[in-house]
């Protein structure tokens, strides 16, 4: 089952765990370890998991179950990860993706020159 493919926003715990392979019991400890994973609650107190919930939760399951992290190890490279992407500092793909986009420029500039010569 794929969480694209069916158009849902949100899934329950159910869902979540046939998606994912994790059993819904460790999905709950995992929300307790992990505060990334932060599923939204109904007023009857189910879980309502989104996709970047899903993707958490893959995260965290190949962290532990094949790269072998420890439950403290997952939450210090999740933490490391975060910090690359969004902590004011370049990630080397922004800066590579900056310079890819200055190139095209640079390219579409000289052909629109050589076009409107013509």
């Amino acid at each position: 089952m794929s969480p694209n493919k069916s158009g849902k926003i949100y899934y329950s715990i159910s869902e979540v765990s046939e998606i994912t392979g994790i059993k819904p019991y460790v999905l709950r400890f995992w929300e307790k370890e992990f505060p990334g994973l932060k599923p939204k609650k109904n007023r009857a107190g189910n879980r309502s998991y989104q996709l970047k919930d899903i993707d958490s939760i893959n995260q965290i399951k190949h962290l532990l179950y094949d790269e072998g992290f420890t439950i403290e190890g997952a939450k210090s490279k999740l933490k490391d990860i975060k910090q690359q992407k969004g902590g004011g500092s370049k990630s080397k793909e922004s800066v590579r993706l900056r310079g890819l986009l200055s190139d095209i420029k640079k390219e579409l500039d000289e052909i629109l020159k050589s076009v409107s010569r013509e």
